[in-house]
């Protein structure tokens, strides 16, 4: 049974296996994306987050999601390029995946068990948001609505 989230590996858009063990030590802000979304802006106060904090520590992963309005239905590649070219997403993005349903991806089903949503376990839409802290537990569950600006104080505050 996993116990933080170092135990999981995640597909990259490229088909490898990355284990998220690379990530050890900091503190990550894990996030459902998907490119045709009304929250799709997110992408650039996320990547600003990233580019302010990531020498402290912080990293962001991005997972696509298609499950939601069928709001992100490029191949990975088309995801990638779409999000460097309109957001300069430079922090790293993953191979789609599916984040309810019978077909969850082992890390958010990890990720709900932690830190359920309001009512339901499940995520509700697109750019759900987990914060978790450096030693792989996770803090804080945010909602599609939560601007990533609003969840500056936590990440500092677990930068120290």
């Amino acid at each position: 049974m996993p116990t933080s989230v170092y135990d999981f590996k995640c597909l990259t858009p490229s088909g490898e296996q990355r284990p998220l063990a690379d990530f050890r030590g900091k503190v990550l802000l894990i996030v459902n994306t998907a490119s045709k979304c009304g929250f799709t802006p997110q992408f650039a106060g996320l990547e600003q987050l990233y580019e302010k904090y990531r020498e402290r520590g912080l990293a962001i992963l991005g997972f696509p999601c298609n499950q939601f309005g069928k709001q992100d239905p490029g191949s990975n590649d088309e995801i990638q390029e779409f999000c460097q070219l309109n957001y300069g997403v430079s922090f790293p993005m993953f191979a789609k995946i599916e984040v309810n349903g019978s077909g969850t991806d082992p890390l958010f089903s990890h990720l709900k068990q932690q830190a359920p949503g309001l009512g339901t376990n499940n995520i509700k839409w697109n750019f759900t948001k987990f914060l978790v802290d450096s030693d792989g537990k996770v803090v804080k569950r945010y909602a599609p609505i939560t601007k990533p600006e609003s969840i500056e104080k936590d990440i500092e505050n677990l930068l120290g």
